[in-house]
């Protein structure tokens, strides 16, 4: 068994963070903690450039853009939908969910998800408690991990190691049916 696993090492790392101002009480103590979790991890003030957005839905799209850029070697997104009384709360959380993962998949980077979507206001605001548990500090580790994990994938492919598929033995098939 081959494993892989990525570090909680920030040194050298740039990172974009998205943050939208709706919801700001809640949104600016995910970005403190955010921006706190990756320089305990040894990422310099100057490595991370903070982009506010006025909400969740316009989140995807300047995070495609900084991941496009080649600044940097990882992007968290951070907002909070909070369900409200019309459908919108479902619109907006899975649009910003698709693309968030869209700009992940298209620019090959790190683009991490550090969205809220809770039912309550009370929910985010324990979700974003730096007393409790953070989902700002949660995204930024999600991205130094992801980064890492992805440095080593792309080190063993520039040095030509073989996948693990390709070191298993053939699967053996049924001969084909004449009929």
């Amino acid at each position: 068994m081959k494993l892989r696993k990525g570090s909680q090492n920030a040194a050298g790392l740039a990172v974009g963070i998205v943050a939208s101002k709706f919801n700001k009480s809640v949104t600016s103590r995910l970005l403190t903690e955010c921006i706190k979790a990756l320089t305990a991890a040894g990422a310099s003030d100057e490595a991370i450039e903070v982009v506010r957005v006025p909400g969740a839905f316009e989140i995807p799209l300047v995070a495609r853009q900084l991941a496009r850029s080649g600044r940097f070697d990882a992007v968290i997104c951070l907002g909070a939908v909070i369900r409200g009384d019309t459908p919108h709360f479902e619109f907006i959380s899975a649009e910003v969910s698709r693309g968030i993962l869209q700009a992940s998949l298209e620019t090959n980077l790190p683009v991490v998800f550090g969205v809220l979507t809770t039912d309550t206001v009370a929910q985010a605001v324990e979700r974003a408690d730096p007393a409790k548990l953070n989902r700002g500090a949660d995204a930024a580790k999600t991205a130094i991990e992801m980064v890492n994990v992805m440095r080593q994938l792309k080190k063993e492919e520039l040095e030509g190691v073989p996948p693990a598929a390709s070191s298993r033995p053939a699967r053996r098939t049924a001969p084909r049916s004449t009929r």
